[in-house]
């Protein structure tokens, strides 16, 4: 026996004996509102395999997707051109040059970029914590969600109908410090650019504020929050923010591990805001996760009252150190989460 082992080291397993439940396919046909294809940012690696893409998402029970892409100008056609004759499966999110937030023009920049993106079929626009834990102004100082060098996107966003989702914060714990206390210590020691505490970073709570505030400065843009509205930790905070913003909404991307060590909280939660959440996973990657072995896994959480079982055995720790349990959701919650709120967001009707 060793008399000490490291933690990255240690893989322990289980002795429960509980059910498990094989999920071959959803109960109702899914829309998956929070995918990659490709390079999230523009100058990423950008390798586009539409075909076995769709094959492999059909298979996995998968008719539809919203596609985010931070690109504008020429990559946004070149990446929509691999899209041609898929343009009922993927629904493109696209983004704006925010550097340019400061530059006199921003605002006729910004709706010129909307209408002619609108003109060419993108549906919403994706941004990223980088606004709030990264871009700075002339000043040295970090712009926030909420600053109002950037409302010309969301007056625009509004004007031409189209959707933002803003994703805004990570976990709590990667605005804290990185000891013996962080619940996710080894994603973080891995992943050390994952890590927003000091160094000038705007807190956790910050980035929340300016997350109300923006949705409540613009109530004719409808948001997606994603990530479970950037708090899968508090629920009851998030459920407080629906209730206060009529245009927000969120998604579940990414965050099923978090969802599933409260399922009972979890199960209240998706009954009460039925009408508000969106199916997403936060796939694309890894291209691997198109297989029906990445999506079974979803649906037997969000399906089945199965226990204590790992979020996403492929992604390792990363997920955090615990297990999940099922939320069993009823059917009327199940068919609307799947896909009928994304339909209706996106003001389509039916599945193809």
């Amino acid at each position: 026996m060793k008399d000490h082992l490291l933690l990255r080291d240690y893989e322990p397993t289980s002795m429960l004996t509980v059910k498990e439940t094989k999920i071959t396919k959803p109960r109702f046909p899914v829309f998956d509102a929070h995918l990659h294809m490709g390079a999230l940012q523009m100058g990423g690696r950008e390798s586009v395999d539409v075909k076995s893409a769709v094959d492999g998402l059909k298979r996995s029970g998968i008719f539809g997707a919203i596609n985010l892409k931070m690109f504008w100008g020429d990559a946004l056609k070149e990446h929509l051109s691999y899209f041609k004759g898929y343009e009922d499966f993927f629904h493109t999110f696209a983004s704006v040059d925010v550097s340019r937030f400061e530059e006199p023009d921003f605002p006729a920049y910004a709706a010129k970029t909307l209408r002619e993106m609108k003109a060419m079929g993108v549906h919403g626009l994706k941004f990223w914590k980088n606004i709030g834990c990264g871009i700075k102004d002339s000043s040295g100082k970090r712009i926030l969600p909420d600053d109002d060098r950037l409302r010309p996107i969301w007056e625009a966003a509004a004007k031409y109908n189209m959707l933002i989702l803003f994703h805004i914060a990570d976990p709590k714990s990667f605005f804290t410090p990185v000891d013996r206390h962080n619940e996710f210590y080894e994603s973080l020691v891995e992943y050390p650019d994952w890590v927003f505490y000091g160094d000038g970073h705007h807190s956790f709570e910050t980035l929340l504020q300016a997350q109300d505030n923006l949705i409540g400065a613009n109530p004719d843009t409808t948001f997606i929050i994603p990530h479970v509205g950037s708090n899968a930790e508090d629920l009851g905070w998030v459920g407080a923010q629906l209730d206060r913003h009529p245009n927000m909404y969120i998604d579940t991307a990414a965050r099923n591990n978090l969802l599933g060590r409260q399922p009972y909280t979890a199960r209240e939660f998706f009954i009460k805001y039925q009408d508000r959440i969106l199916f997403g996973t936060d796939a694309g990657f890894g291209g691997t996760e198109f297989e029906p072995n990445f999506y079974n896994q979803h649906f037997r959480f969000f399906e089945t009252y199965d226990e204590y079982f790992r979020a996403i055995p492929e992604w390792g720790w990363g997920q955090g150190r615990w297990y999940i349990y099922g939320l069993g959701l009823p059917d009327e919650v199940l068919g609307k989460f799947y896909s009928g709120n994304v339909l209706g967001l996106l003001k389509r009707v039916g599945a193809l």
